[in-house]
């Protein structure tokens, strides 16, 4: 019979021997323990020899606490990251569970973003009840290789990124579950555009399609299209596209020009995110502005889901500054 997916998770965590001494058993619990933020399950406590009669007399003296139905915390102070993880892994189930969306890209090191809740997923057949602080997603099928089994079951961030972006509460959110892996470098733009075709899922299935081409850039002249299409919708003249400017820096290109009302439009990319692009945007940005020309800005990410946002303000600066 082949292994199972999650074996592997369970054999790199096996508890080593403790001895027999109350207190020598203890402290070894303890130190075992420090690799899952201080907590162990049931049954890695029977595995060390822990019977429940001990597990409870413990709980009772007030050394430990029961958080969950398989979870014990050998202390009593709040649980921190690394702990709420592995106690979501256990009380869904350690065979069918794994971290996964925000929850596995926090595991890979993703900083800036705060959600209370552990998101794990597990295969739609599986039977599952509500736990408190987990967020338990249903997927119609695992990828192959999708969970890393090296300690915590979670799954591959560009994987989690796009199952993320689908379970976001709005379409903000999930641009910024997209963008944020690609800028802290967990994710680069072809792996989060592979994940976007090869995940399966119902919710803006789209949308995440669209943004993950723009945060690899590989999107940037679909966007101005797209903005130029829209401004004349809006009633806005034909503007001029990629026009040249002298800059004390050198020459440069704007990506949308009225001339007649001294208002450009630049559409950042996701590019325009990294290193010194953004010091060098201002610059430009600064040096047109001295010429006399209101340069706007349009990120591309932002665009596609609040674009009417961006043409009130571009409209406001045309018909404003046309009539002045």
């Amino acid at each position: 019979m082949p292994p199972h997916p999650f074996e592997a998770s369970e054999t790199t965590t096996r508890l080593s021997p403790c001895a027999r001494d109350r207190w020598a058993l203890r402290a070894q619990l303890r130190s075992d323990a420090d690799a899952f933020g201080g907590v162990l399950s049931r049954d890695l406590l029977t595995a060390a020899g822990v019977d429940d009669q001990t597990i409870r007399r413990e709980i009772q003296a007030g050394r430990w606490r029961a958080r969950g139905r398989q979870t014990v915390a050998l202390h009593t102070a709040p649980l921190d990251a690394v702990a709420e993880r592995w106690r979501a892994v256990w009380e869904v189930g350690v065979r069918v569970a794994a971290v996964d969306g925000v929850s596995a890209l926090q595991a890979a090191g993703l900083t800036g973003y705060v959600d209370d809740l552990v998101h794990v997923s597990v295969k739609h057949t599986v039977s599952t009840s509500s736990i408190d602080g987990v967020a338990t997603h249903k997927i119609i099928r695992r990828l192959p290789g999708e969970v890393l089994t090296n300690g915590l079951p979670r799954t591959r961030p560009p994987i989690a990124a796009v199952r993320a972006a689908s379970w976001a509460r709005t379409d903000r959110q999930a641009a910024l579950l997209l963008a944020m892996p690609v800028q802290q470098r967990l994710v680069s733009g072809a792996q989060l555009v592979e994940a976007s075709q090869r995940v399966r899922r119902r919710a803006r299935r789209r949308l995440i399609h669209v943004l993950a081409g723009d945060i690899a850039n590989g999107a940037h002249s679909l966007g101005e299209l797209d903005f130029v299409q829209a401004c004349l919708r809006r009633g806005l003249p034909a503007p001029s596209r990629q026009a040249i400017r002298h800059l004390p820096g050198g020459r440069a290109y704007l990506d949308i020009e009225w001339e007649e009302a001294k208002l450009a439009v630049e559409i950042d990319g996701a590019g325009h995110l990294f290193g010194l692009q953004p010091t060098f945007d201002t610059l430009r940005q600064n040096d047109v502005a001295l010429r006399d020309t209101l340069l706007l800005r349009v990120d591309l990410i932002g665009w596609r889901i609040m674009p009417d946002a961006y043409l009130d303000q571009v409209s406001h600066a045309y018909f404003g500054r046309r009539a002045a």
